[in-house]
């Protein structure tokens, strides 16, 4: 499989959200689960790499793609992605962040059998072009996007911009981001869950293990009509 791991760093998300949603994925590589779900693959190994987007011009490969087939190969990608700074940028395009992965999986190099785009972002996209367009040009291309959207409380010191009740979000990830084979969406809603809500979500995703439902902050599909052009956010937000 070839993973992005599209990030969103956009302004509604706060600088404690993105250190909590940067931790999550660091924990993650370094849990067992993650190791065991890679080795017991077809293959044994994946091809990872980590996007972090905002506005529709700004998308920053963090760690480029990189493959991973043992424990220690999980653990360098996690230390690696560990000791980088964060990044910010403004706007929520999520038709941005699904072009530069269209790109980036057309010049990785690499050759599998499986394609995948794991989407996170606490807001719809506002800025850029439609999303539906190059979702429909990815989902023919047998890509499979899959999504992590975020609704946590705006309370402290958290960011107060464009917070959105976590059903709707979780509506909007469902009808408008994700598609193609055995495509989901995990909902976060508060920031302890987030580091087991990533885990158990790569697990899924690498392993295709559809006969397992995993609970960990999932929400079953709504029935809810969400216009998937609507522009969401306060503009540049």
């Amino acid at each position: 499989m070839q993973l992005i791991l599209a990030v969103d760093v956009s302004p509604s998300m706060s600088r404690i959200e993105q250190k909590v949603q940067r931790d999550g994925y660091v924990d993650a590589f370094r849990h067992a689960d993650v190791a065991m779900a890679i080795k017991a693959g077809e293959l044994g190994r994946i091809a990872v790499l980590y996007l972090e987007w905002a506005g529709p011009n700004q998308q920053t490969v963090i760690v480029p793609w990189t493959i991973v087939e043992s424990r220690e190969d999980a653990l360098t990608l996690a230390d690696s992605l560990a000791a980088l700074s964060l990044t910010e940028g403004r706007g929520t395009s999520i038709s941005g962040a699904l072009s530069t992965a269209n790109y980036l999986f057309a010049k990785s190099g690499l050759y599998s059998s499986r394609s995948v785009i794991d989407v996170s972002g606490d807001g719809p996209n506002n800025a850029g072009a439609l999303v539906d367009p190059i979702r429909q040009v990815l989902l023919a291309e047998g890509v499979t996007i899959n999504g992590l959207p975020i609704s946590l409380p705006r309370t402290g010191e958290a960011d107060g911009f464009a917070s959105y009740e976590p059903s709707s979000l979780q509506s909007y990830f469902e009808r408008c981001v994700i598609g193609g084979p055995d495509a989901f969406a995990i909902g976060v809603t508060n920031a302890e869950m987030f580091a087991t809500a990533i885990r158990r979500k790569l697990v899924r995703e690498i392993s295709m293990n559809m006969n397992q439902v995993i609970y960990a902050a999932y929400t079953e599909r709504s029935d809810r009509t969400v216009d998937c052009n609507m522009i969401g956010q306060l503009p540049g937000r």
